[in-house]
């Protein structure tokens, strides 16, 4: 069943169920006003009998009967009985029709003092008359045909009614369901004439304010997401088409120009050397590829436990200045941590000491001393590892690029690199939920900042 049919049916049912309720509520009320009207009228019918039975010395039964034959309040098969104390009936309304009863009947009127009840399909009320000493029981009974006839003209009326706004509440629920149901209709469309060579496309957002428009932005901004991902995919697979096939063609070239002519020891020898720094060059590169793909394929299933952030970074110098001496890495805190868990973040060791030795190693290589200046602070909420340089800077214009994969700044395509450590930090920071911030003045030097939520 589809949305429209099912909001329709649902719609249908719910108003179907008021109108029910409605109908019956109205008919149940219309019913009881008829016969409380009708009990009210037997009861004066049989109150005044007997008064002129009783209290009128010059009504006797005979002229009793004329006067009720002739009545203009007269009911349709209209029947008065009245009875002493005895049971013994003292007057009828009637000689040729009786009104069937028992004695418990009597007993019940003489009990309750007024009974409303029925007489085959005739309203009947028995009344306890009070006298002089005397107790009459009335009993007075008619057949209420107008009421009756005005309680099956409402029933029918209700009838039609009901059946005729069911019809058009369903023919109106299909109508606004599918009036309403139109705007997803049209992102269905949308959406479905979108593929990866069109991710540009985006969906009608409307009105921006109901539910739909609500879902075509939250849609658009998934699309968006979707788009700069595969940007970065195209981008990722032409960067490193493009870096592998530098040192590919050096590697090329050297072997071409040992094959040209017999070289001497002392040529061949250094054909070998530009051969292994081609080589080398190469072998970074795909481990730096390596390393990237594989952080961002695993970077949900990560393990996560509690690390001291200053021992990965005392770690990671370590680690550095045994593969480059020539580098120094000077270490302080800034402020003294007033308890041990300031410093303890949660995280992956292993990632966050990469995060550090890249950092570490720009910025003792864009550095003339070589000297990457390491303050460690803390505060209520963040554990902070700023790295500062005194290198070459970075510029304004390449500051809002530095974090993309394979992107370098203009002033550093001279140092050795190939733009993927500074993407690899910053999305291990995301995956920390910290933040990777930079302040650089060109020439003067950088300050890379990370900040961590501490336990």
């Amino acid at each position: 069943m589809t949305i429209r049919n099912r909001i329709a049916l649902q719609f249908s049912l719910i108003v179907a169920s008021i109108l029910v309720a409605f109908s019956v509520i109205i008919y149940v009320v219309s019913a009881n006003y008829r016969r409380e009207e009708f009990y009210e009228r037997l009861k004066n019918k049989g109150r005044t009998t007997v008064r002129f039975l009783v209290e009128v010395k010059e009504v006797d039964q005979e002229l009793l009967k004329i006067i009720d034959r002739n009545t203009l309040t007269a009911l349709i098969d209209e029947k008065v009985l009245i009875f002493d104390e005895h049971n013994a009936l003292i007057y009828s309304s009637v000689d040729d029709k009786i009104i069937h009863y028992d004695v418990h009947l009597l007993s019940e009127v003489r009990q309750q003092k007024e009974v409303e009840t029925y007489s085959g399909d005739n309203e009947l009320v028995g009344l306890l008359y009070q006298q002089n000493g005397r107790d009459l029981v009335v009993l007075s009974s008619a057949y209420d045909q107008f009421g009756r006839s005005k309680m099956a003209n409402l029933q029918l009326t209700l009838g039609w009614g009901l059946l005729g706004g069911l019809s058009i509440t369903i023919g109106l629920g299909i109508f606004f369901a599918g009036q309403s149901l139109r705007p997803i209709s049209r992102i269905n469309e949308q959406v479905s004439a979108i593929t990866a060579r069109n991710l540009r496309q985006r969906l009608d957002e409307g009105n921006r304010r109901d539910e739909i428009g609500q879902l075509a932005i939250n849609f658009n901004d998934v699309l968006q997401r979707l788009e700069k991902a595969f940007e970065q995919q195209r981008s990722f697979v032409s960067h490193a088409s493009h870096e592998l096939r530098t040192p590919l063609a050096a590697l090329k070239s050297e072997i071409q120009l040992g094959l040209r002519r017999p070289l001497t020891v002392p040529e061949h020898e250094e054909v070998l050397v530009n051969l292994l720094s081609d080589a080398d060059r190469l072998i970074g590169l795909t481990n730096s590829l390596l390393f990237l793909a594989r952080t961002l394929e695993s970077i949900q299933s990560v393990p996560f436990q509690t690390v001291r952030i200053d021992d990965i970074v005392f770690l990671a110098k370590d680690e550095l200045l045994s593969a480059k001496p020539a580098y120094h890495i000077e270490i302080d805190y800034e402020n003294i941590p007033h308890e041990e868990t300031e410093t303890v973040v949660n995280g992956n060791e292993s990632l966050l000491k990469q995060v550090m030795l890249n950092l570490f190693d720009n910025a003792c290589k864009y550095s003339a001393d070589h000297t990457a200046l390491v303050r460690i602070s803390t505060d209520e909420r963040y554990c902070r590892v700023a790295v500062r340089d005194r290198g070459i800077g970075i510029s304004e214009a390449d500051r809002q690029h530095i974090f993309e994969s394979f992107y370098r700044a203009s002033n550093a395509i001279a140092y050795d690199g190939f733009g993927i450590g500074l993407s690899i930090c910053d999305r291990i920071i995301e995956l920390h939920q910290g933040n990777l911030s930079v302040d650089s003045q060109l020439n003067r030097g950088s300050t890379f900042t990370v900040s961590l939520p501490h336990v």
